[in-house]
């Protein structure tokens, strides 16, 4: 697939919670709804009846969806709500995937090695949700004690996804974690329509094309001033759980204007590329594209190493590509440059006994995106690993580094990191190991990667 006009959204990975990120974009459009609507029929006979009765109609209004049985709420204390977050994080799933994706960002410098991620989010998510939708027992619930305009502004939140959930199968969404890059677009489609809904209930239709949709993006970012766990976590940690809104936002706003009569949860891009780029979800001439006509991503699936063990393996796709390039290079521009055009990838974390490796496959279909990306990594090494060095021509098919132990000239040498650049069916694909000194080359036999479409 070929470069086309991209709308780039803000920059993130799902969790197993919904964040309390969203509250702070509407909420005075929220309480001038709400308290214009007073006179709407009670739904149920709990605290917040009434605020249902309001909120319904809107989210219908602003989904084309209909509820199929009538949502129900119900309140939890603070400390119930520790419980069910801690259940969530602690499950075997989850500290699978948390474990995993920790020690590969960990590799890619991506956190500090002092940071436990379990813990880290769990701090994040109890300093921010103020209610939650639980797909598997189909109750939307809310967390007592709340600021009024937050809890009337999450329960419509909330009850899109309570909506969502009767429409498509929201639990096997968020349990299908094989492909990272597939399932973090999927939440971004559940949270876009949702904050999406939310603005459109709150502002109109008008208001969102009369300056409310550029306000309430920059909105959603500033809100981060309020939150001090959230604004001093490390920015992989912040961008991957502020994606699904803003990024998912951005695009279900795209969609509403370009395919107005259809619903987006009938036809949900599969990777973040899709998501990032007009081109690829919607094609660049008149006609949009149906889902049949689209270019899926390329799966990549990677050979046994020749020594030690996987212990984890997914996908970064296009948006966490960018991420790991902007954490050391810091440039936007350049960042979303080099990891536009990956057309799929798969990493795999290799524990051997002098220490972890990072194997990390990324298939291209054409040059200019293949040098933007090469050409980034270069830097990225660079600052990285500080005095690393290398031999090799930076246009070599094989580039090798070596990093120093410690940021001293001279000191033992502790990573080689290796690049290659091979043709595979008339397609570029770049193979990058960085693993403990000496043990990069021939970790994988790079000719038994397979690319499927």
């Amino acid at each position: 697939m070929s470069r086309g006009e991209r709308t780039d959204s803000a920059n993130t990975r799902p969790v197993p919670t919904r964040l309390r990120k969203h509250t702070y974009v509407v909420a005075a459009g929220a309480v001038l709804l709400f308290t214009a609507c007073e006179s709407a029929p009670s739904v149920g006979d709990g605290p917040y009846a009434k605020t249902l009765g309001r909120a319904i109609p809107k989210v219908e209004e602003a989904t084309g969806l209909k509820f199929k049985t009538e949502p129900v709420l119900e309140t939890r204390s603070k400390e119930q709500v520790r419980e069910f977050l801690l259940n969530q994080l602690t499950s075997e799933r989850a500290k699978t995937l948390l474990e995993g994706q920790q020690r590969v960002y960990k590799r890619l410098g991506l956190i500090p090695d002092s940071v436990d991620v379990g813990e880290l989010l769990r701090r994040l998510l109890e300093e921010q949700i103020v209610g939650y939708y639980d797909p598997k027992t189909k109750v939307l619930y809310i967390v007592d004690g709340g600021r009024p305009e937050l809890v009337e502004v999450t329960i419509t939140h909330e009850l899109v996804h309570a909506l969502q959930d009767q429409y498509i199968n929201i639990d096997s969404i968020q349990s299908a974690t094989a492909d990272a890059d597939r399932q973090v677009t999927a939440q971004a489609i559940l949270e876009g329509q949702a904050v999406y809904a939310q603005l459109r209930a709150s502002l109109g239709e008008t208001g969102l094309r009369l300056g409310g949709w550029d306000r309430a993006k920059l909105a959603m970012r500033d809100g981060q001033e309020g939150m001090p766990i959230f604004s001093s976590a490390p920015m992989v940690i912040r961008e991957s759980l502020l994606f699904p809104y803003t990024g998912g936002a951005d695009f279900v706003y795209r969609f509403v204007n370009r395919k107005p009569d259809a619903n987006v949860l009938d036809d949900m891009p599969i990777s973040t590329r899709q998501l990032l780029s007009d081109a690829a979800y919607f094609g660049t001439g008149d006609t949009v594209l149906a889902a049949p006509a689209r270019e899926l991503p390329t799966r990549v699936t990677l050979p046994a190493p020749s020594r030690g063990t996987v212990k984890f393996t997914n996908v970064f796709g296009e948006f966490e590509t960018r991420l790991v390039m902007y954490q050391f290079v810091r440039n936007e521009t350049q960042a979303a440059r080099a990891a536009q055009g990956v057309d799929g990838d798969r990493y795999a974390l290799i524990e051997l006994p002098q220490g972890d490796a990072l194997v990390w496959a990324s298939v291209w279909d054409n040059t200019v995106d293949v040098a933007e990306f090469t050409d980034t990594f270069g830097q990225w090494i660079k600052k990285r690993y500080l005095n690393v060095y290398t031999a090799d021509a930076e246009d070599a098919v094989l580039r090798r580094w070596i990093a120093p132990k410690d940021a001293t000239k001279g000191s033992v040498a502790d990573r080689s990191i290796q690049m290659e650049v091979l043709q595979r069916d008339g397609r570029t694909l770049v193979v990058i190991t960085d693993a403990p000194f000496g043990l990069a080359e021939r970790l994988i036999d790079v000719s038994k990667i397979m690319l499927e479409q």
